[in-house]
Parts: C-alpha cells; structure tokens; sequence
C-alpha cells in the first residue's frame, strides 16, 4: 500500500516548495518537469530517482495513479534535472516489482517497510550539463 493520499496533499503543499532546493544535485531525488494532461500547465515535482545506465526509475510512493505519473505517461516522457543535469526522458512505462530490484539495497528496505512495489522507468535520450 503506497503512502496515504493525505500525506501526498501535504507534501504538495509543504514539502514540495522546499525539497526542489536540494533535489536537483541530492543523490537518489531529481525534479521531474512534466506537463498537465488537462490544463496543459508545468508542473516540477521532486522524486526519488535511481539512474543505472540510460534507464532513470522513480519509486512510485504514492502509488501509480500519481497526477504526475499519469501526465508523464500521457505525453510519453518529460524532463528530469539531476545531479546538475538536465534529462530528457522518453518510452516512460510502469513497472510492478515487489522484490524492488531496480533500487539500491538500503532504499529497498525502506520501500518495502512503506509497502512501495510500483516504479516508473523511463530512458535518457538526452543529457545536458545545468
């Protein structure tokens, strides 16, 4: 079971405002810039991304159905910036995985202790030094 939906509610408005300071060089988290399925607006949400090679995976902490989620699949990719880079991200696809093998051994604990078994992995098609 992904994190509450009342947690999400409060991150997007509390954390999300001050995680961008450091989630865009901070090792495991990235800024993902995607646009809104409906109100064609965008939108800059911080997650926890794992990159290996040219695959980047987001752990999916609130679950698949995630608005940012569902507008990344929608427009079939996004922008990330990590590490002090700017990602172009495309072929974004839905991954269920409840031995969490896509994640370092120490955020795989943590996953499985919040019950976390979706991610996201998309592949780098472009990758520009910011």
């Amino acid at each position: 079971m992904p994190l509450p939906k009342a947690l999400a509610r409060f991150n997007k408005r509390v954390t999300n405002r001050i995680t961008p300071r450091v989630a865009g060089w901070a090792p495991g988290f990235a800024i993902i810039e995607h646009v809104g399925r409906k109100s064609g607006r965008t939108y800059r949400t911080p997650v926890n991304a794992f990159r290996e090679g040219d695959t980047l995976t987001f752990a999916l902490t609130y679950g698949p159905e995630s608005e940012w989620v569902r507008n990344v699949l929608a427009a079939s990719g996004c922008r990330a910036r990590m590490r002090r880079a700017t990602l172009t991200l495309t072929e974004p696809r839905l991954v269920h995985d409840e031995e969490r093998r896509r994640v370092p051994a120490l955020v795989r604990l943590a996953l499985r202790t919040m019950k976390v078994d979706y991610f996201l992995e998309v592949k780098v098609a472009e990758e520009r030094a910011s």
